[in-house]
């Protein structure tokens, strides 16, 4: 009898590792379903109805392209704490730009947006260069900049401006900004297409090179989870109609931009030089640099990619509302820092997932609609907001402590 008892432990780690699951971030899956049957259980079935999890997807939008930028900065043992205040400051400039005149300036949309992009790149690019070649830690870089561009976006307009290009709003999911049941199964299936063949290609590829792999059955039960989960995805989005019609809306084209931006990432990581060169001068500046890595200019780079993808949500965000108002992105930062601590970013550096950062602007996502769903006032859902981070950082610490790491 104490035998068997000994002997599960070990059965149930074996059964894990031959997964190949991380177990932070099954503990994160594991607390985002608690976290929504809970909310279903609280509105009395409302959470999980299609119409709140296709807003839900849409709302995950901003935070999602965002954080996994933030990933990156933070793997390098960095931090950008002036985020939402640089998407307020971009997106007031692409909605007066394209505003139509006494309003704004009257220019296409197309050409506004590539001019707010073009200033958070520039601002991502100002931040980088006086980290790296100046020396002025990037919190207090940041820190400053949240000051500034918050408040030189009431200098651009002091009052909201709206409405936008209608086809501009197309971007944030409103005018008919769906792609529609017959696009959405075609992405789902096209996304199935891709996750198998990564898997048989990687599975080969590993075999070749001598590297352990997961076990047949390991593998085939990962990969049906998977394929369930993006035809489940996949029905929930067609099971939303266009609203006064019978028209299935699909995926939403914000929610189509962050999974597009968070599979670039994903695979950047993974598979370039650049996304290697990030987590080598995360885990170690100084042999980074004696290997030959030009970590200045990676620090440049890293935050010009930051401020590319923090302008484009902030075009995301911008024809979502239909308008840009001086307050548009307040606090937001916390919220991607957040989801990234959440999915398993350690704050010293060195070691995160994009897939662990999307559940966790997923999990803050749910949690701000969950309880705005419930009546909750905004005031008290930062207190469950941040009581939800301190916990995130709390298990990261234990994570890294038990892993060996500092």
């Amino acid at each position: 009898m104490q035998n068997d008892q000994t002997n599960r432990p070990a059965q149930r780690q074996s059964f894990l590792t031959s997964l190949g699951v991380d177990i932070q971030l099954l503990t994160l899956i594991l607390a985002l379903i608690a976290v929504w049957i809970g909310f279903q259980i609280w509105s009395g079935g409302l959470f999980l109805s299609p119409r709140n999890l296709w807003t839900l997807t849409a709302q995950t939008a901003v935070v999602g392209i965002m954080v996994g930028g933030m990933v990156l900065v933070i793997v390098a043992r960095q931090i950008d704490l002036g985020v939402g205040s640089v998407l307020g400051f971009t997106a007031m400039i692409m909605a007066v730009l394209q505003a139509s005149a006494p309003m704004g300036a009257g220019i296409h949309w197309v050409l506004a947006m590539l001019i707010g992009i073009a200033v958070g790149m520039l601002i991502g690019a100002f931040n980088g260069y006086l980290s790296a070649y100046w020396g002025v830690p990037a919190f207090v870089v940041t820190l400053a900049g949240m000051l500034v561009f918050r408040n030189g976006t009431f200098s651009v307009s002091s009052f909201t401006i709206a409405p936008l290009d209608p086809t501009f709003q197309i971007l944030g999911g409103g005018a008919n900004g769906s792609i529609g049941a017959l696009w959405t199964w075609i992405f789902g299936i096209a996304v199935i297409a891709l996750v198998v063949w990564q898997t048989i290609t990687g599975r080969s590829r590993r075999q070749k090179n001598g590297f352990s792999v997961r076990p047949m059955w390991a593998e085939a039960l990962v990969l049906g989870v998977t394929v369930a989960l993006i035809l489940a995805f996949v029905i929930v989005m067609n099971s939303y109609p266009v609203p006064g019609t019978d028209t299935p809306s699909g995926i939403p084209v914000p929610t189509l931009i962050a999974l597009a931006v968070l599979g670039y990432l994903n695979w950047m990581t993974r598979a370039t030089r650049f996304g290697r060169y990030i987590f080598a001068i995360g885990g170690n500046p100084e042999a980074a640099l004696l290997a030959g890595i030009n970590v200045k200019r990676m620090m440049v780079y890293i935050f010009m990619l930051m401020g590319f993808l923090t302008a484009i949500a902030a075009a995301v965000q911008a024809a979502r509302l239909n308008s840009a108002t001086p307050t548009v992105g307040r606090d937001l930062e916390l919220t991607v820092i957040a989801g990234a601590v959440i999915g398993g970013t350690v704050l010293s550096g060195g070691n995160g997932t994009i897939l662990g950062a999307a559940l966790g602007a997923l999990l803050m996502s749910s949690l701000e609609n969950g309880l705005g769903l419930v009546g909750v006032r905004t005031e008290q859902q930062k207190i469950y907001l941040g009581i939800v981070l301190l916990l995130a950082v709390l298990w990261n610490v234990i994570s890294t402590r038990r892993k060996g790491g500092r």
